[in-house]
């Protein structure tokens, strides 16, 4: 289990485009979808990563608690091929047994990982309704063996403050976890 932090893409940044497979449905999302919100979170998640089980109960209340109020969807961009457990068919059942209430996608190919320069799973990063990064950071101080309370403080005190209008502390700590595994020879360079 070794220790991986977000990159910290600069505030600002406008949203990388994607258009994946729902691991659950199989409809291909885009980013397009999610125009008619205050805000979008993206999450990189997977399904075998101690850290991403250790909140994943907390993921799924996000997306109970704010359903129709912000769009959020998580994507997995493990090599599968090396980590079965992060195959479609896996993350499907994990989205289920979670009954988790947005989209999980699968970036088979790491492009959209890469443009999000995500490093680790979990990895959030929160948009404005314009699409512009204001959150990239950790969801809360909670990690396996800790003993902080999962409660998700810093990602949902940042989401708050989109949902009204207000400015985001720039002040954010980097989510940490297990690196994204990348497909050999694939590796990003950031």
């Amino acid at each position: 289990m070794a220790l991986t932090t977000s990159t910290m893409l600069p505030l600002g940044t406008q949203a990388p485009v994607f258009s994946l497979p729902d691991v659950v449905t199989g409809k291909t999302i885009s980013l397009d979808e999610f125009k008619n919100s205050k805000g979008l979170l993206v999450m990189f998640i997977c399904q075998h990563c101690p850290y991403v089980k250790h909140i994943q109960n907390e993921l799924a209340k996000l997306g109970r608690d704010y359903l129709d109020k912000l769009d959020i969807v998580a994507i997995s961009a493990n090599d599968a091929e090396n980590y079965p457990d992060d195959a479609p068919h896996n993350l499907k059942r994990m989205a289920q047994s979670l009954k988790f209430t947005f989209p999980f996608l699968y970036d088979e190919n790491q492009n959209v990982a890469k443009g999000y320069q995500a490093a680790c799973t979990p990895d959030f990063f929160l948009f404005d309704g314009k699409h512009n990064l204001v959150y990239r950071g950790q969801l809360d101080d909670s990690r396996p063996g800790n003993n902080q309370p999962v409660n998700g403080k810093d990602l949902r005190a940042a989401i708050e403050a989109v949902l009204n209008n207000q400015s985001v502390n720039e002040n954010q700590k980097t989510s940490a976890g297990c690196n994204i595994k990348w497909k050999a020879g694939n590796e990003p360079k950031y």
